[in-house]
């Protein structure tokens, strides 16, 4: 088994926390080169994780030619240009989510890999659940009929966190509805084979987070707060589906969220997982069997580029859900709903 060499490229926390160990963790694959524009991060990564190759300019990673894939942990607005360059020289790339900050970097990010003929997987390990593979099973087995109403729900009272580079618009993109509200939307639309959406009305609002009044979970320069802590959709899908998201950092309310989803032959809920349907004269529900989940993300990932198969996650999927961001975040703007194409 050929040895696969990784770069990672951000050194921050998700790069510390999920990707470096998600890599790590899988057998014959190792990380040998990291980069950050704060060259001093980088290097007390390295120090800290025995990697070889410390850099601060994402070229001089890109151009070490025993390196195959690469990891994307930048800040969302910034997800674009080293997965651009990365799959420009030949390397397969496992960006984390969300794809971009919006959908015209996505798409970038999108026409390249295709040009590439590289490997680009987004970082939503829900897919990967066992819960989720189970739900996607049954409706390809045509267990629910015609889906026609689900609903995506990510509430927390207080989860801001403590990363800055989160809260300022010109960084993330946004706030929890493509941080959060990413995963939520994500692992739901793939549960149901992905539709096409069409429209979308939108509200998004700042109520939290630049107050000093708010008992908060974190601290960070109020002033620079300026993404929305609370955002909802109403979007419409070809063959007559409809789906509200809801998703909040901040609120006064508990804790909650999970997705559920009705069809005309049955419905389901995920987190917790359950299954709504009929039998006979009865209305009856039950936990179904949960089906073995082959592999994580990471394992997935490496798998994909051994076997020559196409992305785990695909990114012209989860394109899908920046194009629907955008139009949430469009339709709050203008109070109307926006076309999705």
């Amino acid at each position: 088994m050929k040895e696969i060499k990784v770069g990672i490229i951000g050194s921050g926390s998700i790069a510390k926390h999920k990707h470096l160990p998600g890599h790590q963790g899988v057998e014959g694959v190792s990380v040998i080169a990291v980069c950050d524009i704060d060259l001093q991060r980088a290097r007390t990564f390295a120090d800290e994780h025995n990697i070889e190759h410390v850099f601060e300019n994402q070229h001089d990673l890109l151009a070490i030619s025993e390196i195959d894939a690469v990891s994307v942990c930048t800040p969302n607005n910034f997800h674009a240009e080293p997965t651009i360059a990365a799959l420009k020289s030949g390397k397969h790339v496992i960006c984390e989510k969300p794809i971009a900050g919006n959908a015209v970097d996505g798409q970038a990010m999108v026409d390249a890999q295709k040009s590439a003929g590289k490997i680009l997987q987004i970082g939503l390990q829900s897919r990967f659940s066992t819960e989720a593979r189970t739900l996607r099973r049954l409706y390809e087995d045509g267990l629910f009929g015609h889906i026609y109403y689900a609903r995506a729900m990510t509430i927390r009272r207080r989860g801001m966190g403590l990363v800055p580079t989160f809260m300022q618009k010109a960084i993330s993109g946004g706030g929890p509805l493509i941080d959060i509200g990413v995963h939520e939307l994500d692992v739901l639309l793939w549960m149901i084979g992905y539709p096409k959406p069409v429209e979308a009305f939108g509200y998004t609002t700042r109520k939290f987070g630049h107050r000093h009044d708010i008992v908060h979970d974190g601290d960070w320069e109020r002033s620079k707060f300026d993404v929305e802590d609370f955002a909802m959709g109403v979007i419409r899908f070809e063959n007559d589906l409809t789906v509200n998201l809801e998703t909040a950092w901040a609120c006064h309310y508990q804790d909650t969220g999970g997705s559920f989803f009705m069809g005309d032959l049955a419905g389901a809920s995920y987190h917790p997982i359950r299954i709504y349907t009929d039998k006979g004269d009865d209305m009856i529900d039950y936990e179904p069997e949960l089906i073995t989940s082959s592999c994580g993300e990471f394992e997935s990932f490496h798998q994909a580029i051994r076997q020559n198969l196409s992305s785990p996650v695909p990114a012209e999927e989860v394109l899908v859900t920046a194009k629907i961001f955008d139009a949430i975040y469009e339709s709050s703007r203008i109070g109307r709903s926006v076309p999705i194409t």
